[in-house]
């Protein structure tokens, strides 16, 4: 008898231990922001869900947003940014919850999604002319603030003009700002050349 009862506990209570996770020595962890958080170990981060599973495994190109409870990276409409170094330049993308780069690394610098758009510094490459001596083609760049939805594509151009931009790490030593900001729904401040802001709604139809 005492054997059936203890095969029976056993059986009863061998899954639940056995699906048990447990993560261990971390650094830091985010409260939760559209139903997952950030955790750091050994200078890298992962997220986990409401249930303490880890649902994206420990990296270094998660790029972090500042915020009252520190810096640290979050999910907004199921994207989180990412970050990746060319040439000492670095590139701003998404991922989904899945880990799956969802919006490749292009964009000089990104905002977290707002109701499905987010903004972000598109690149422009112009050809101005050639260089005979070495068979090479001279270029401009210029960067553009825009609204992209959650599969990366570009809704609105929110400044009409571009910045003049030089991709090399001796000019180009930090992050270029983004100067437009949401409001609200589909409200944005857009900042002019004389520092003055004008107010637009934009809808986009999805």
């Amino acid at each position: 008898m005492k054997k059936t009862v203890l095969l029976f506990l056993t059986c009863v209570l061998l899954p639940i231990f056995t699906f048990a996770q447990i993560i261990e020595n971390v650094d830091f962890i985010s409260p939760f922001h559209n139903d997952v958080a950030a955790i750091k170990k050994d200078g890298k981060w992962a997220f986990i869900d409401e249930k303490g599973n880890l649902i994206i495994d420990f990296r270094s190109d998660l790029a972090t947003t500042e915020s009252n409870d520190g810096n640290y990276p979050m999910f907004s409409d199921s994207r989180c940014q990412i970050v990746e170094e060319k040439a000492g330049i670095s590139y701003f993308g998404f991922i989904d919850k899945s880990g799956k780069t969802v919006i490749e690394p292009e964009y000089l610098n990104v905002y977290n999604f707002n109701d499905g758009k987010a903004i972000a510094l598109k690149l422009d490459k112009r050809v101005i002319g050639k260089n005979t001596a070495l068979g090479k083609d001279m270029v401009d760049y210029n960067y553009f603030e825009v609204l992209v939805n959650t599969e990366g594509e570009v809704n609105y151009y929110l400044t009409q003009e571009g910045i003049s931009v030089v991709l090399d790490k001796k000019y180009l030593r930090a992050t270029p700002p983004i100067t437009s900001k949401y409001l609200e729904d589909d409200l944005y401040a857009i900042q002019g050349k004389n520092k003055k802001w004008n107010i637009i709604k934009i809808e986009i139809k999805k």
